[in-house]
């Protein structure tokens, strides 16, 4: 019973929610950035480069077979293409630098936010307690 709650203490802290958001925002910004990069970065540059779509780009090792069959009876097996696409891997270095770009952004804008927060002046100290004495005093002179 006590891992239960110990569990439940855990699950209702701010910081684990606030895990939880980040991790489901990061997953979409992920696909958003995947397809800026796949749909409105690399046709324009493909295009620019002759018509090149760079996710059909790859080195074939080995060309796709097509199965022979003859009524009932595989002669010749299915092989499947085997490729390097290189092509894709591209799309992905490119998604990745702007995923990273985007995230030192908001590291850097966060870090500037830390700075400016430092840099505001502290409060005055409180007085002492011999001060807060002297000031009491005072204060009865002046009434009585």
């Amino acid at each position: 019973m006590g891992m239960i709650k110990e569990f439940k203490a855990f699950i209702n802290k701010g910081s684990v929610i606030d895990m939880a958001v980040g991790l489901i925002l990061a997953t979409y910004f992920g696909a958003i950035v995947k397809s800026l990069v796949n749909d409105i970065i690399m046709p324009p540059i493909g295009m620019l480069l002759g018509g090149v779509d760079f996710s059909e780009l790859k080195f074939v090792l080995k060309d796709e077979v097509v199965a022979v069959v003859e009524g009932d009876t595989v002669i010749i097996p299915a092989v499947s293409e085997v490729a390097i696409s290189y092509g894709v891997f591209i799309n992905t270095i490119i998604t990745f630098l702007i995923v990273a770009l985007a995230i030192f952004m908001v590291v850097k804008a966060y870090n500037n936010m830390q700075k400016k927060e430092e840099e505001k002046p502290a409060p005055p100290p409180a007085p002492s307690k011999e001060v807060e004495l002297l000031t009491e005093i005072r204060d009865q002179l002046k009434k009585g």
